[in-house]
């Protein structure tokens, strides 16, 4: 008898132990599934507040000539100048721009970026007048004369345009052949800058 008194509280002590485990354990998955909603409406948050960027673009083709260049001929006074030489390399890029913002986009200038041994050479691209004169400067070069990119663009909300831009390096081919990498960066006002990866192969003419 006195064995089953001792019994009978030891039973309903762990009674209540269970019982107090599954109440515990209620609370630690209420609030496990707490933490992942309120997980979950913060980067929904987050991504519904993300922008997309107000502009895109795509490099269509990029074709790099080779020059080597003397210089010379006769200065103000008609006294005979030295000869002078050097090695250019002219950077023709076809590029696509388009405006999927709200607002007027504003192009105010573009460079080519030639990452050699030594660094980062970056260089500006010719304005549309002095990249048609590049052909006119060198009637016999090997590349198309497709319609300028003007630096000085401004893209209207849904716009697209498309043109050619070209750059020069003092480089000579074997330092031009020897790049570790390429890229194009496009500058507008009150936007960041775009920069784009040529996704092909760089011809040479």
């Amino acid at each position: 008898m006195g064995l089953l008194q001792q019994d009978g509280p030891e039973l309903d002590d762990a009674a209540k132990g269970e019982s107090f485990t599954k109440g515990t354990s209620h609370v630690v998955i209420a609030a496990v599934v707490a933490t992942i909603l309120v997980s979950v409406a913060i980067a929904a948050y987050i991504v519904a507040g993300q922008k997309p960027p107000a502009v895109t673009g795509e490099v269509l083709s990029v074709v790099a000539h080779p020059l080597h260049a003397e210089s010379g001929g006769f200065d103000a006074s008609g006294a005979v100048m030295a000869k002078e030489s050097f090695d250019q390399v002219y950077v023709f890029t076809q590029v696509r721009l388009h405006n999927q913002s709200q607002g007027p986009l504003f192009l105010t200038n573009m460079m080519t970026n030639a990452t050699l041994a030594d660094g980062i050479h970056s260089s500006y691209a010719a304005s549309a007048t002095d990249y048609d004169r590049v052909f006119l400067a060198y009637p016999d070069i090997p590349v198309p004369h497709n319609k300028a990119l003007p630096l000085d663009a401004t893209i209207q909300p849904g716009e697209t345009v498309e043109g050619t831009v070209v750059s020069a390096f003092k480089l000579s081919k074997q330092e031009w052949d020897a790049r570790k990498d390429l890229s194009f960066t496009f500058s507008f006002r009150y936007q960041p800058n775009l920069v784009l990866a040529p996704h092909l192969a760089v011809s040479e003419q």
